[in-house]
C-alpha cells in the first residue's frame, strides 16, 4: 500500500494502538482482557489469505509453522506470536484463530471441532474482542458456522465486522443477493461488511507478490458490473479494509480504556490484599527466623485468646454457636419434662396401707428421669468440642497455612489437649449426675418451687397435709424444675470452661514451649506452593502498577492535547512523543546496545 494508510492515520491513532501494546508487552493480557480484534472463518474462507494481505507478508507455513506450533494436525491454545515492523503496514494487533473444521482429517482426534470451538469462543465471547468474521461469497453466508458464533456471543452485531472473500468465484445470478449481505439487509451488522479479493492458490503458486495481487484486487472491482459501487462506498478492497479496522479498533479502544483503567485499579488493590495474606518469607539468618516466628507464635496466641474470651466479634463466632446448641440442651431438659408425665396412683403403691406416703417412690422416678439425660449431655459436649475445634482450626489455618510443619505441630497440640480436656468435663459430668441422685435442694427453694408450681402458697408447717400420692404429679415436677435449672446451667458453663477457655490457655502456653530449643528452619519451612503463589502474585502486582502508571499517563497526555487544542497548539506532537519517545529510546538500546547516545 506503499505507506499510504499509514502516514494517512499516524498521528490519530499510533497512541492508542502503542498504549495497548505496552501493556500486552508487560503482560497486562494475562490478567485482564484488553482490546483486540479476533479473526474467525470456517476452513478455506480465505482467512490467512486477508491476512498476508493486511501484514503485506507471507504467514508461517509448514517447517517454519512446525517450528513454532509442533508438527502435527491437532491445535495448541499457546499465543504464537509474529510482528510485523514496516512503514507500509497498517497499524493492528489481530488474534488469528484456528478455521472452524466438521469433519476431523487423520490424525486428529474424533473432537476437533468442538476443541476448535472451545478455543475461539475463549476469545470472541469477551467484550473487549471486536471480531472479524472471514465468509466466502460462494457459501450461504447465512449458514456459516464462524457468523453464527460470532451472532451468539454478539446478537446485536455491535462489535462484529463481516469479511465477504472469494467474490471472483460466486455464480452468476447471486451478484445481487451478495451486495444485499454487504448494505447488511440480510444479517445486519453494526460496523458492516467489507469485500476483498485475495491472492488464490493458483496465484501463490505462481508467485504473484502481495503488490502486484492489491493492483489486480483493484482492477477487479473496478471492472465488475455489480460491485464496483463498493469502491465509492469504502466497502472494498484491502486497503478499505486496513482503514475501517483500524479506526474501529481504535474507536473500541477508545471506549474501553475508562473500564480497563478501573479493572487494573481494582486489581491492584485485590493483589495487594492478596500479598499481605501471603506476607513475605521468614528472613533467613538464624536471628531473624526466631524472631519472625516468635511474632508469628504471638500473632496466634492472640487470635485464640479473643475467640476464647468472645473479643473476635464476627459473623457466626463462638459464641454465638454455642448460645445456640446449648438452647436446644435446655429446650431438651423442659420437654422432658412436660413429656414424662409420671402417674403416682397404686400402678407405684408398696406394701403401705392405704393413706400412708413413701418418698422412695419419690425418689426412683426422679432418678430415672435425670439418668434420661446423660446421654444427651454427653452428645451436647461433643458437639460443643466439635464446634471449638473448627474455630480454632481457623485460625490455625489462617496463621500458619503457609507453614505446613507448623501447622500440623499446632493442630496436634489441639486434638491432644481437647482430649485430655474432654476426658476431665466427662469425669465432672458423671459427678454431676452422681450429685443429682441424691435428690437434694434446700427447703426454701423446694417450697418455692412448688408454690411457683401449684401457683398455691404453702408453709414449711403446712407441707406435711400435702404428703398425698395424688400431689406427688407436683411435687415431682417442682423438683424437676430445680434439676432443670442446675442442670441447664451447670453443664455450659463447665463446657465452656473446660473446652473453650482452659483449652485456650494450655495451647497458648503450649505453644509459647516451641521457642524452646525447637528448630526454628524446620517449623518455618514453607510448601512450595506458597513461595510459587507469592511470587506470581508479585509478578501480578508489578505489571498492573506499570500498567496503571501508563494508563494513567496516557490519560493525562490525551487532557493535555484536549487543552491545548483549545488554544491552537499543536498537541499532537507532545503526546506523541510522550508515548513513542520511550518506545524510540527502547529500540535503540536493543539494537545498539554499546551506543552512548
Amino acid at each position: 500500500m506503499k505507506g499510504e494508510v499509514h502516514s494517512h492515520l499516524e498521528k490519530n491513532i499510533r497512541p492508542y494502538i502503542d498504549l495497548i501494546d505496552t501493556l500486552r508487552s508487560i503482560g497486562i493480557h494475562k490478567d485482564l482482557a484488553l482490546p483486540t480484534i479476533a479473526v474467525i472463518g470456517d476452513q478455506s474462507s480465505g482467512k490467512s489469505s486477508v491476512l498476508e494481505a493486511l501484514s503485506g507478508i507471507a504467514l508461517p507455513r509448514g517447517s517454519a509453522q512446525n517450528e513454532l506450533a509442533g508438527i502435527g494436525p491437532g491445535i495448541c491454545d499457546e499465543l504464537i506470536t509474529l510482528e510485523v515492523m514496516s512503514p507500509d503496514v497498517c497499524d493492528l494487533t489481530l488474534i488469528d484463530l484456528p478455521g472452524i473444521a466438521r469433519v476431523p482429517v487423520k490424525g486428529q482426534p474424533d473432537d476437533i471441532g468442538e476443541q476448535i470451538k472451545c478455543l475461539i469462543m475463549k476469545y470472541i465471547e469477551k467484550q473487549e474482542t471486536m471480531n472479524l468474521v472471514v465468509v466466502p461469497c460462494n457459501t450461504d453466508i447465512a449458514t456459516t458456522e464462524a457468523l453464527r458464533m460470532a451472532q451468539g456471543v454478539d446478537p446485536d452485531g455491535i462489535r462484529t465486522v463481516g469479511i465477504l472473500t472469494k467474490p471472483d468465484l460466486i455464480d452468476r445470478g447471486t451478484e445481487t443477493k451478495i451486495l444485499e449481505v454487504v448494505q447488511n439487509k440480510i444479517i445486519p451488522l453494526r460496523k458492516g461488511y467489507i469485500m476483498v479479493k485475495c491472492r488464490g492458490q493458483q496465484q501463490i503458486n505462481d508467485k504473484i507478490s502481495l503488490e502486484k495481487a492489491t493492483e489486480i484486487e483493484r482492477d477487479f472491482f473496478e471492472k465488475h458490473n455489480f460491485f464496483r459501487g463498493l469502491l465509492n462506498e469504502d466497502k472494498a478492497t484491502i486497503k478499505s479494509l486496513a482503514i475501517k479496522l483500524t479506526q474501529e479498533l481504535v474507536e473500541h479502544i477508545k471506549k474501553s480504556l475508562p473500564q480497563l483503567n478501573e479493572h487494573i485499579k481494582k486489581q491492584l488493590w485485590d493483589l495487594r490484599n492478596e500479598l499481605k495474606k501471603c506476607e513475605d518469607g521468614p528472613p533467613q539468618d538464624p536471628k531473624g527466623a526466631k524472631q519472625f516466628l516468635t511474632e508469628a507464635l504471638t500473632r496466634f496466641i492472640d487470635q485464640i485468646k479473643s475467640v476464647s474470651s468472645g473479643e473476635l466479634i464476627v459473623k457466626d463466632n463462638v459464641f454465638v454457636q454455642l448460645r445456640v446448641e446449648y438452647k436446644k440442651w435446655n429446650t431438651h431438659l423442659f420437654y422432658k419434662l412436660i413429656e414424662e408425665r409420671i402417674e403416682c396412683s397404686q400402678h407405684y403403691r408398696g406394701r403401705e396401707l392405704l393413706g400412708f406416703s413413701n418418698f422412695r417412690i419419690f425418689e426412683d422416678v426422679l432418678q430415672k428421669q435425670v439418668a434420661t439425660l446423660r446421654k444427651p449431655a454427653i452428645d451436647l459436649l461433643n458437639i460443643i468440642k466439635d464446634i471449638i475445634l473448627n474455630q480454632f482450626t481457623d485460625v490455625v489455618n489462617q496463621c500458619f497455612q503457609n507453614y505446613p510443619a507448623l501447622l500440623d505441630i499446632t493442630m496436634d497440640k489441639i486434638h491432644n489437649i481437647q482430649s485430655v480436656q474432654q476426658e476431665k468435663l466427662e469425669q465432672r459430668i458423671s459427678e454431676q449426675f452422681d450429685m443429682e441422685n441424691m435428690i437434694f435442694t434446700q427447703d426454701p427453694i423446694y417450697l418455692k418451687s412448688l408454690n411457683e408450681t401449684t401457683k398455691e402458697t404453702f408453709s414449711e408447717d403446712e407441707l406435711p397435709i400435702f404428703d398425698k400420692k395424688s400431689k406427688y404429679f407436683d411435687m415431682l415436677q417442682a423438683y424437676y424444675e430445680i434439676v432443670v435449672q442446675r442442670m441447664s446451667d451447670q453443664l455450659p458453663m463447665m463446657m465452656t470452661l473446660f473446652m473453650l477457655k482452659q483449652t485456650a490457655q494450655l495451647l497458648s502456653t503450649d505453644m509459647l514451649s516451641l521457642l524452646d530449643g525447637a528448630n526454628v528452619s524446620e517449623l518455618l519451612f514453607e510448601s512450595s506452593d506458597v513461595g510459587r503463589k507469592r511470587r506470581d502474585l508479585q509478578a501480578r502486582l508489578d505489571r498492573m502498577s506499570i500498567g496503571h502508571i501508563h494508563c494513567c499517563g496516557f490519560a493525562e497526555a490525551v487532557i493535555r492535547l484536549a487543552l491545548s487544542a483549545l488554544v491552537g497548539v499543536a498537541a499532537v506532537a507532545v503526546l506523541v512523543y510522550d508515548i513513542r519517545s520511550r518506545r524510540l529510546q527502547q529500540k535503540r538500546q536493543q539494537t545498539s546496545p554499546s551506543s552512548s547516545d
